[in-house]
């Protein structure tokens, strides 16, 4: 049997950086939507949801996304604004969980991101009442083709109720594959006391 090193790769360090160094390598080596993370949401009552959505902005200051804010997902996050979020490479063996409160981005960020979208995705935002009952894909296509029409000579406005979160994170977890289920995770912790502003340790996988 081969012997396990007793060295860590996941030293403490900035989570930042860390998370920077592990995106940078999975945008190389993920076929698809290397930017997906699955975010978790849940109800004042405490009943959770949890469905893939993209992350489109990141840094010390949180992680962002856009989404419908009628969905299911953005009612929740209104309503509790806590979520988690956990990207999974693959390709790297290697997972990311973080956790802790969401706040609105800007409304110049939304409007920025929201122009940079192509305009079939932009139209479909505005056709879209996303997680309402449809009676019918026609019904569907009908209100895009709609769309299409009412902004066919003009840039399509970004619907007011259209805009994007930042997770705020207060702890965040990374995961490391190594042989023979020997894994190793380092969980960082928010924490004023510490002179960079965050506390970690490794934990048993």
């Amino acid at each position: 049997m081969a012997t396990q090193s007793a060295a860590t790769s996941l030293p403490h360090g900035d989570p930042f950086a860390l998370f920077d160094l592990w995106y940078r390598e999975a945008r190389g080596t993920e076929i698809n939507d290397s930017n997906a993370m699955a975010l978790a949401t849940a109800t004042p009552e405490g009943w959770p949801s949890v469905r893939m959505v993209l992350l489109k902005g990141h840094g010390p200051d949180g992680f962002v996304f856009y989404t419908n804010s009628r969905s299911r997902k953005g009612g929740e996050l209104l309503a509790n604004p806590q979520a988690a979020l956990l990207f999974h490479w693959k390709s790297l063996r290697r997972q990311i969980r973080i956790e802790g409160m969401v706040e609105r981005v800007s409304e110049a960020e939304a409007d920025a991101y929201f122009a940079s979208r192509s305009r079939d995705s932009q139209l479909g935002a505005v056709a879209s009442d996303q997680s309402a009952p449809l009676d019918s894909r026609a019904t569907f296509t009908a209100r895009f083709a709609a769309a299409e029409a009412q902004f066919a000579d003009r840039a399509v406005v970004r619907p007011a109720h259209w805009y994007g979160f930042r997770l705020v994170p207060r702890a965040i977890e990374f995961w490391q594959d190594r042989e023979h289920r020997l894994h190793e995770r380092r969980r960082y912790v928010r924490d004023p006391a510490a002179p960079d502003g965050w506390a970690s340790t490794l934990l048993y996988p």
